[in-house]
């Protein structure tokens, strides 16, 4: 980690809403003094509430944790009905860029009556409170529109990113109970369309999926759909809706949505969100790590599949009263330049991306001298943020360097589908950044690093990132499987009380930052998104040629982390061509089974697995070979050591 200090610049210094560390520690020592009255001050200043709330927090059945339980309000309204009623409705709320380049301005009463013409279409397909509906849309106005209209009526959303396959597409609706689908005919990424409503359609063959009583499909592109007895066009259904529609208040803990996250095991796991505490953090990071004001023109380029889409596009910056850009289409497309020319043209002044992007467009710049960012004016830009994985310090050093020309702080932000939003970020106006540090906890969040058995560990020394005491925004379970929430994030052997990350971390011993060292179980951070092993090694293992599979990480330049799978065959070794054609096959099979993202970048044969006697599989022994490193640990528990050459040849 680069050890030197860049101070926040004078000039965020003096407008921002946390000035300097001073305020920051102030901040932290309110929420120490008392816990209960700084989060319910902060839930009365940020939301709008139906219903007051009396109770903040109840920790009477630990870790099921229950936050303004009492009171009522609604996403939908504080998004959106708040800012027109204080006379913002015309405030453009969203400047959409599509793939090909047309922009669409939205106003905030523009946006409004569109959410209330989908929350009404909605109703009139038989959706109430409480009904789970599957989004499987375009990163686009109507899919921000649809995620709304659920919040509007007290309906559960769940988003499916448009990258992934019919099968995981089938395992969500089958595990949530959707009752309706929201898609479109395709959408458009870098020149092409791609088809969703084709594989909504082939999800809904593979199984009972009887609960699924209405296919709403939004026209996007005007491609060729097959139609089926469950599908209904949006556009006509819409044009004789009313632009008014009254929110369903409901209770703080209502479930806003269910976000699906690959986990350690094989089945993904659907996180559920409260309304309240989401809403509230979601509103409050835009101020502390975003420091939000209304001059700003705020771009998070994350895919409304996401987590990152859903608090920092859907949610957070509507609820702050924010314009923001919405793109549709890829970085890349027409060329590497895409993002600095919208920079320029939007004069963009808040710039939220991922590393892998940073890192793929590091490459392209200097490739092709064409699309180097200094070719553009990027001058409008006065923060920057990165989001999804820890951001390498080289890289860091060249977003600040290239993009915000040495005088943007970089909001470096830790945070995971299951805390809602960030938990560990600087405040641009206050802390000063370390490359390859998030830096320090949010107030309220009482970050610390401990051992296995929960001892907190001192500064310098390696250990689990855990968070002490329940704050709003965290997950309230896994839907349908409170055993499994339990056991995954607050393990008995931890005292069933800490919130385990899952990730490994250590403190400065001189700045006491943060800095996260990577995952602990067996779950991958590609591209900034996490992909269990298990689940790859499942869908490989259903092929029928394949016997048995482990899947490790190797580090990539571009997207961190890459997938190297280990696979022994229900016959002979391959070789030459026909290695290489089964290769292919394979990744073929693992795309159409999850999706693009959990191809493999190789794939390695063998007779058999590297085992200890007793049959385990040594992942640790597979992620030295996926580096290309040398074997120094002892290998005399092997039952198979002459394996070890078979498995370093890749295809």
């Amino acid at each position: 980690m680069d050890s030197h200090i860049y101070p926040p610049p004078s000039a965020m210094s003096t407008q921002a809403a946390i000035a300097s560390m001073a305020d920051y520690d102030a901040l932290c020592a309110e929420a120490h003094t008392d816990y209960e009255g700084f989060w319910a001050r902060l839930a009365r200043e940020n939301l709008d509430w139906h219903t007051p709330f009396t109770e903040v927090l109840d920790e009477s059945n630990p870790p099921f944790y229950r936050w303004f339980a009492d009171g009522t309000l609604n996403a939908s309204y504080n998004c959106l009905d708040r800012h027109v009623n204080n006379g913002r409705g015309d405030r453009v709320a969203i400047r959409f860029e599509s793939d090909s380049g047309e922009v669409t301005l939205v106003t905030y009463a523009e946006l409004l009556a569109q959410v209330c013409r989908m929350a009404n279409a909605l109703q009139s397909c038989g959706i109430v409170k409480g009904d789970r509906v599957m989004i499987y849309m375009p990163m686009s106005v109507e899919g921000i529109v649809a995620m709304q209209a659920c919040a509007r009526i007290g309906a559960i959303h769940s988003v499916v990113f448009g990258g992934f396959s019919a099968k995981s597409l089938y395992d969500r609706i089958i595990d949530v109970g959707a009752a309706m689908i929201i898609t479109a005919d395709e959408q458009r990424r870098g020149g092409k369309n791609l088809p969703l409503k084709a594989t909504v359609d082939e999800a809904l063959t593979l199984g009972d999926t009887s609960s699924v009583h209405t296919v709403l499909v939004h026209q996007r592109t005007h491609g060729a759909i097959t139609s089926n007895d469950r599908d209904v066009l949006l556009e006509p259904l819409l044009d004789i809706q009313s632009n008014s529609c009254e929110p369903v208040w409901v209770d703080a803990e209502h479930p806003l949505f269910i976000l699906y996250t690959s986990g350690s095991t094989g089945a993904p796991k659907g996180i559920v969100h409260s309304t309240g505490g989401y809403m509230l953090w979601a509103t409050q990071t835009m101020k502390w790590s975003f420091d939000i004001k209304d001059s700003d023109i705020f771009w998070c380029t994350a895919d409304i599949g996401w987590i990152t889409g859903h608090t920092y596009v859907c949610y957070g910056p509507l609820s702050a009263g924010a314009t923001q850009i919405v793109f549709e289409g890829i970085p890349t497309y027409p060329d590497a330049a895409r993002f600095w020319q919208m920079i320029e043209r939007h004069r963009c002044t808040i710039f939220y991306t991922a590393p892998t992007a940073i890192r793929a467009l590091i490459k392209a710049a200097e490739m092709d001298e064409k699309v180097h960012p200094s070719r553009y004016d990027l001058s409008s830009l006065r923060l920057l943020g990165s989001v999804g994985e820890p951001i390498n310090p080289e890289a860091w050093l060249w977003y600040h360097k290239h993009i915000g020309g040495e005088r943007c702080p970089i909001a470096d932000t830790f945070w995971q589908t299951e805390t809602g939003g960030h938990v560990i970020s600087p405040m641009p106006g206050a802390t000063p950044l370390v490359p390859g540090s998030c830096t320090l906890p949010l107030p309220g969040i009482q970050a610390v690093i401990v051992d296995e058995h929960g001892a907190e560990i001192e500064h310098g020394q390696g250990g689990l990132l855990v968070i002490k005491r329940p704050w709003p925004s965290m997950l309230r379970t896994i839907w349908g499987n409170p055993e499994r929430y339990q056991t995954s994030y607050f393990p008995a052997e931890l005292g069933g009380t800490l919130y385990l990350a899952g990730d490994g971390a250590m403190r400065n011993a001189n700045t006491c930052y943060f800095q996260i060292t990577g995952r602990i179980d067996d779950v991958l951070n590609v591209s900034g998104h996490r992909m269990g092993t298990a689940e790859i090694e499942s869908a490989f293992v259903a092929h029928p040629l394949v016997a048995e599979a482990a899947i490790v990480g190797a580090p990539d330049e571009v997207t961190g982390e890459a997938i190297v799978a280990f696979v022994v065959l229900k016959r002979t070794l391959p070789e030459g061509d026909e290695a290489r054609a089964i290769a292919n096959e394979l990744r073929e099979w693992v795309r159409k089974e999850i999706g693009p993202i959990a191809k493999p970048r190789e794939i390695r044969f063998g007779d058999n697995l590297p085992k200890t006697r007793s049959g385990k599989i040594m992942r640790r022994l597979l992620r030295v070979l996926a580096r290309g490193e040398e074997i120094t640990q002892d290998i005399s528990t092997l039952e198979n050591p002459a394996i070890l050459e078979q498995l370093k040849r890749h295809l």
